[in-house]
């Protein structure tokens, strides 16, 4: 049965309520009622309850990173404001940013949101300074002033002042300008000075501190956070509440959104590796030729994850674009010890030209899928690269993972590749520290390696001096593999098995 004029408005108002009801709880809602526009995505579900729960003290300190343009200070800064304005009145809030000209736009913004009428009926109760105010509460682009309530929000830049009172929530959103800024030693140096000096002597035992900003530099606050074991980062592989309840009272949650995602599917990223943050708008294509201009700034800007050159294994590799006449084409293969590990099987070729001593890559895989998926494409890349032989470490299950490589080969009859198990004994860190000199200055890679092959060229690329920095090693050990087998390094071989054992054909 349809609705007459009346009784359609009398529902359209009673959704409304609804609307309004659930907006004075729920910082998602709030954004749907206060923002038309807004149409959430998956990730911006998963964003809003972090940041939810930040707006109802449930998480003391945060650190989010997001994308450019993926509404990160829509929601953290906007809309998070104006929500717990209105939902902890009493409250005293401060916004920097790298220059007071943005922190006071942000402040004009955010009062925008609360003269609107919709807000208003969400939380009535709310009055700060409108347009014509002449009273006694301060109604400046830097500092406005609750008219009813102890509330107050100050808008500074960095190196501003943050005089008067003491501060409840203290938010921070870019407070790098730029590339070239973030990577200023002296930007560096007066940001955290300032952070200590001003900001942190103006937070109190129950201060909230929200940190939101493109990570352009490895030497950055958060950086500095995390290197003095104030940071926990929550990747949605474990309980968040769990995460939340072990946190100590100077610590920070720390959650990052890459654009292109890294790893397997969690809690909070379900997507699978490689697709993209929000599709419709930033599509994968997009992003993988932004990442081909430049792989090191499309990992700060849109992946969250700067790398500090200072502290790298390797310099700047040699590239090929064509490839020698070849006397041989070789594999060496590190398979995956744990969940966790990556299988990492490089092909590559020796010159026929004796003077020329690289090692030219040709072709990579790395990934950390199921041995039943990483055997069968193992086969396939000595098959496709028309390999010769293929050495392959028989640690943690290696031989039988290239037993049944030998196996795919046969069954699919692929052209024949001499096969090599062996056991690698020496201590791993000690290897490739001692080869990195060696990998550098031997190992070609082709020009455009960072686009065929941009996990193995990111995990090469960002590998530090300091081990325990590293998450994995795969990569560094298998090239490592690779200048040791050349010089006929001391590698323990069986070589007391017989042909068959050792997977010779």
């Amino acid at each position: 049965m349809s609705l007459n004029h009346n009784e359609y408005e009398r529902l359209k108002h009673l959704l409304y309520l609804n609307d309004v009801e659930d907006s004075r709880d729920n910082l998602l809602k709030f954004t749907k009622t206060t923002f038309k526009k807004f149409t959430p995505k998956e990730f911006h579900i998963k964003f809003y309850d972090i940041l939810n729960r930040f707006a109802h003290k449930e998480i003391k300190n945060l650190i989010t990173s997001m994308p450019p343009q993926h509404g990160k200070s829509e929601a953290a800064t906007r809309r998070l404001f104006a929500f717990i304005a209105g939902l902890r009145p009493d409250e005293k809030m401060g916004l920097i940013c790298y220059a007071a000209t943005k922190s006071e736009k942000f402040g004009r913004e955010i009062m925008g949101i609360m003269r609107e009428q919709v807000y208003k009926d969400i939380f009535p109760n709310v009055q700060y300074p409108e347009r014509g105010y002449t009273g006694a509460k301060a109604n400046t682009n830097t500092e406005r002033e609750s008219i009813n309530s102890l509330g107050s929000m100050k808008f500074v830049g960095v190196g501003g002042p943050l005089t008067g009172d003491a501060i409840d929530i203290l938010a921070m959103d870019d407070l790098y300008k730029d590339w070239k800024e973030a990577n200023s030693p002296i930007v560096q140096e007066n940001v955290w000075d300032w952070y200590i000096a001003v900001a942190d002597s103006r937070l109190h035992n129950d201060s909230q501190q929200l940190i939101t900003f493109t990570r352009w530099s490895d030497n950055d606050l958060i950086a500095k956070l995390i290197s003095l074991g104030l940071v926990v980062l929550y990747d949605g592989s474990e309980d968040l509440d769990t995460v939340i309840a072990n946190l100590r009272d100077d610590q920070f949650l720390m959650i990052n959104f890459p654009a292109l995602k890294v790893g397997e599917p969690t809690e909070l990223d379900p997507r699978k590796p490689g697709e993209a943050l929000w599709e419709e708008k930033h599509s994968k294509k997009k992003l993988e030729s932004t990442r081909d201009k430049d792989p090191d700034k499309f990992e700060c800007l849109h992946q969250g994850n700067p790398v500090n050159k200072k502290g790298l294994l390797y310099r700047k590799f040699k590239t090929y674009t064509e490839l020698p006449e070849l006397k041989i084409i070789k594999n060496y293969t590190d398979t995956a010890d744990t969940g966790k590990d990556y299988l990492c099987s490089i092909v590559y070729g020796i010159p026929l030209n004796k003077i020329d001593t690289h090692k030219y890559i040709i072709d990579v895989l790395f990934t950390n899928e199921a041995m039943e998926v990483t055997e069968p494409q193992t086969a396939k890349l000595l098959n496709d690269n028309n390999v010769n032989l293929a050495k392959i470490e028989s640690n943690n299950g290696g031989r039988g993972f290239a037993r049944n490589v030998k196996t795919e080969i046969k069954n699919r009859k692929y052209k024949n590749t001499a096969i090599i198990w062996f056991h690698q004994g020496n201590n791993k860190e000690a290897r490739i520290f001692s080869e990195s000199a060696s990998v550098n200055n031997e190992i070609v890679m082709p020009d455009d390696w960072h686009i065929r092959w941009p996990d193995f060229y990111q995990h090469i690329t960002t590998y530090k001096k300091i081990f325990s920095e590293n998450k994995i090693d795969d990569g560094p050990d298998t090239l490592t593999g690779i200048i040791e087998t050349e010089a006929v390094k001391k590698v323990t071989l069986k070589t007391e098995l017989s042909k068959e054992e050792l997977g010779l054909f």
